[in-house]
């Protein structure tokens, strides 16, 4: 394959792929904003078919009010039972935004100050380690992710069934440092599960059951609970991981970062009263949640630019400030969105793991529709683009290879050598890069969870076959070597030895 066919195929897949990105746009500022809903029963159906998910629940906000849910696929494929806008699912880290809101309730009671040490607060537990980091904690810390605490156990869940330890024995096998407080964003679920202890200390209550009476309720989240119990009706969704396999219901030892259960429309009711005076918190306190606190490091910071209280934040080009949160766990991917100045917000709950893209597609529909720039979480639709055009390199690469084997055994300058008295350094290449490859693919196939198969699920498969047909063109090409001429950089081994 010459050159300039390279070139043209290179430009080819990059014009597709900027039609494509075009299309979509045209496609979305088309819709008359009446016809919205319409747009998204169509675009949801496509894109849980393409990515494989098998249930979906939605919420529109508009002007502070929810107008439109939906639902869609099963909560349960073996069972057929379907996914309905009051199925009550696991919102994973949703919960953290729900937290802060118990917590600034705390601090408008004059109950805690935010600046303060949370260690004053706290008296059923001691930090099991001996470090005076602890005693520097601040309750906004915990809440802005600056606490330096570490992020905790992500995998440690349990059957419903099962016994569980506690919220503080599980403090004492998890509560270490990453860094020192204060230093930066570290995302912390420890952090949170901290804000929980300090909740049940202060309150002299039950976490759950302060979170119910003083927000849960006053806010209309009517099935919303911390607690998972046999009579939630309709019965939790089961979830299904990267592989598709699902996976039953669990609960974790903590609440606070992770362990929230609600409808769509709870969340929906969350979100609203989030832009507009709510028998909660007063306005005060959600413009200081909403106040960008602590500029987002680490992968975070691709999809989002501060974290607040509880909170993601971005602001677009035209000054409008949105907020945010997702949540992911074994089986469940979450999201909220919300422009508070206009009212507009999105609710997306889904019981697959491999909801990434569809949530980034979504997203960007939604945005365009309410003439915003864009949201953080759309960039993992341009990286899916990229995404492409790395992989059609890569196949390229391999036909061009492949097409050299098979003009070269045709033309006989090829020739299938097992084993040669000539070392060479190119085969020895190729045999390595054909083990080195096997062995990632092999790693990668026997992982419960991969982030890039998480955030692409479709197309880490492409990239697994791409890289699989590298692998294999590598080793035919160290078996296949050229000997048509005298240019071919091969050494005797005896004659270097006699030399």
């Amino acid at each position: 394959m010459s050159k300039s066919m390279i070139k043209g195929f290179i430009v080819m897949l990059l014009t597709l792929t900027l039609l494509l990105s075009l299309c979509v746009h045209i496609e979305v500022n088309a819709i008359d904003k009446d016809e919205f809903s319409f747009h998204l029963n169509e675009r949801i159906n496509y894109l849980m078919r393409y990515y494989d998910i098998p249930g979906v629940s939605i919420a529109l906000i508009e002007e502070g009010e929810v107008v439109w849910v939906n639902a869609y696929g099963y909560a349960d494929v073996e069972q057929q039972r379907e996914m309905t806008t009051d199925t009550v699912c696991r919102v994973q880290s949703i919960s953290k935004s729900v937290t802060a809101w118990g917590v600034l309730r705390l601090a408008e009671d004059g109950l805690i100050d935010l600046d303060s040490p949370v260690k004053k607060y706290i008296n059923s537990w001691n930090f099991p380690i001996s470090d005076q980091s602890y005693n520097e904690i601040t309750v906004r810390q915990l809440l802005t992710h600056t606490s330096g605490l570490v992020l905790g156990d992500v995998m440690d869940q349990y059957p419903i069934d099962a016994p569980i330890p506690s919220l503080r024995d599980n403090l004492t096998k998890e509560a270490r440092f990453f860094q020192k407080p204060g230093q930066s964003f570290s995302y912390s679920n420890v952090g949170y599960n901290l804000l929980e202890l300090m909740v049940e200390d202060v309150t002299s209550q039950t976490f759950e059951e302060f979170m119910s009476k003083e927000v849960l309720a006053p806010l209309k989240m009517e099935t919303a609970t911390f607690v998972w119990n046999e009579e939630i009706n309709p019965e939790v969704p089961v979830g299904y991981n990267t592989k598709g396999e699902p996976v039953p219901v669990y609960v974790y030892p903590e609440k606070a970062s992770g362990g929230l259960f609600a409808s769509v429309e709870d969340v929906a009711h969350f979100v609203a009263a989030g832009m507009s005076d709510n028998p909660v918190l007063s306005s005060e306190s959600l413009l200081e949640m909403y106040d960008p606190a602590v500029t987002v490091k680490g992968v975070y910071r691709y999809v989002s630019s501060w974290y607040g209280l509880g909170h993601f934040i971005e602001v677009s080009s035209q000054g409008l400030k949105a907020v945010w949160h997702g949540g992911q766990g074994n089986g469940l991917m979450t999201h909220f969105h919300a422009i508070p100045e206009t009212g507009d917000g999105i609710v997306i709950l889904t019981n697959s793991q491999r909801s990434w893209p569809m949530i980034s597609y979504i997203l960007r529909d939604w945005t365009e529709w309410n003439s915003y720039d864009s949201v953080g979480m759309s960039n993992i639709v341009y990286a899916i683009f990229g995404f492409q055009i790395v992989i059609g390199f890569i196949v390229l690469i391999v036909l061009w290879q492949l097409s050299r084997l098979v003009l070269g055994v045709f033309t006989g300058s090829r020739k299938f050598t097992l084993i040669s008295r000539k070392f060479s350094l190119s085969r020895l290449l190729q045999v390595t890069v054909f083990i080195i490859l096997s062995a990632v693919l092999y790693w990668s196939g026997t992982r419960d969870y991969l982030f890039l198969t998480s955030v692409f699920p479709v197309l880490s498969i492409w990239l697994g076959r791409a890289v699989l047909s590298v692998a294999t063109v590598s080793l035919l090409s160290a078996y296949l070597p050229e000997h048509s001429n005298d240019n071919d950089v091969y050494f005797n081994r005896r004659q270097y030895l006699n030399e």
